[in-house]
């Protein structure tokens, strides 16, 4: 496991302290981060059902999977072999039966049915389907309640051990960026920029393991730039005039430090120079703003009174909190540096400031994963800003 025991029961109690506050007494898990970072499961298993049921009145979590799975939960995590729980084949795509009524049974078997019952409703591993199924099997007794966000919540202060992840993935994405930057060229082929990525983000560096990422290499050329999240052209050669936007990232064992870039083969256009003005003089005032007490939607004012002296508008979020991540996203699904969110900023958050401008004709990026410190804020990369001129 890569953290001590005791970091693990400290975070299972972070969690039954809010499952209290909140009156839950069982949490079903679906989300792959939060089962990941309340037990170290970590497996490839996440495209079929599977997760934690969480009881206050039980001493551990008990993770239930696919038969083919329960290796792995005994391999990685640090759980009793009594609490990893298999399901038969025989529940997996079948129209017939679901993996929620496995988990039904657990709870009956353990007398939990009529306690109060959570699961993350809104999440991408949680479906209608399971949720149907938990009303027919245990509805009787009660709602399922929505538990969305209350293990999320409960990983928005980083220990020690994890910050030190989120350096060592910050070190795989220097290299990342590098070789991502080194590879766009005249003549060169975009897939291959995009298979160089994919090799350093993997490989990491001679101190830090790389894995794979989150999120694919976006990595966007000219008309595409005006989209948030494409991809390379897989045919296309990188020609003079081209501009390019890089959202890559670093990953050390699952933790992930995400970065963006712009490259400009030639002499950029003063539209795409403007906002790059705009966009950096709004970080530098951001990056100096932050520190512990301020709030998500403080930080975003400051960004936006400096853009706007630009004529730049950014109607999107500014950033939000970064972490253990599996697919398909690298953010914690918690802090919003934007309008409204009124979350106060703690030492040890972790987040992503991704100023990202996107337009008809044309798009930016310039981005800053950064460390909430005692007296303000260090970005975890130390990269060239601005229009990178090839």
């Amino acid at each position: 496991m890569n953290f001590e025991l005791s970091e693990f029961h400290t975070r299972l109690r972070k969690v039954k302290e809010s499952m209290f506050h909140r009156q839950i007494e069982v949490l079903i898990v679906s989300d792959p981060s939060n089962m990941h970072w309340l037990t170290g499961y970590d497996g490839w298993s996440f495209y079929v059902h599977q997760g934690l049921v969480v009881a206050l009145d039980y001493d551990e979590p008990i993770w239930w999977g696919r038969g083919m799975d329960a290796n792995g939960a005994k391999i990685t995590s640090w759980l009793k072999h009594e609490n990893i729980r298999p399901y038969e084949d025989d529940y997996v795509q079948n129209p017939l039966k679901h993996p929620m009524s496995f988990v039904a049974d657990i709870i009956r078997e353990h007398g939990w049915e009529r306690k109060t019952i959570a699961a993350e409703h809104d999440n991408y591993w949680f479906t209608g389907k399971c949720l149907t199924t938990l009303y027919e099997e245990l509805g009787e007794s009660g709602d399922i309640i929505d538990g969305t966000g209350l293990v999320n919540w409960c990983r928005i202060i980083k220990s020690a051990r994890e910050i030190e992840f989120m350096r060592q993935a910050a070190k795989v994405c220097d290299k990342v960026m590098t070789t991502a930057v080194d590879s766009i060229r005249p003549g060169k082929l975009e897939r291959a920029a995009a298979a160089g990525v994919y090799h350093a983000c993997v490989m990491g560096t001679d101190d830090a393991t790389g894995d794979h990422p989150a999120i694919f290499p976006i990595m966007p050329t000219n008309e595409r730039t005006t989209c948030a999240h494409l991809g390379w052209s897989p045919e296309r050669t990188y020609a003079e005039g081209d501009l390019v936007l890089l959202e890559l990232t670093g990953v050390h064992k699952r933790y992930h430090c995400p970065l963006s870039r712009t490259v400009y083969l030639g002499t950029p256009p003063a539209k795409l120079q403007n906002i790059a003005d705009a966009v950096l003089a709004g970080v530098d005032k951001v990056l100096s703003f932050i520190k512990p007490g301020v709030t998500a939607e403080e930080v975003e004012a400051e960004w936006r009174k400096v853009i706007a002296s630009y004529g730049v508008v950014k109607p999107s979020r500014l950033g939000y909190s970064i972490g253990a991540s599996y697919v398909p996203d690298w953010g914690e699904r918690t802090v919003s540096l934007r309008p409204g969110d009124k979350t106060v900023l703690e030492p040890n958050m972790t987040m992503h400031l991704m100023p990202g401008i996107w337009e008809d004709d044309l798009g930016f990026e310039s981005s800053e994963p950064f460390l909430v410190t005692e007296n303000g804020c260090e970005p975890f990369m130390n990269f060239p800003r601005g229009i990178l001129k090839y």
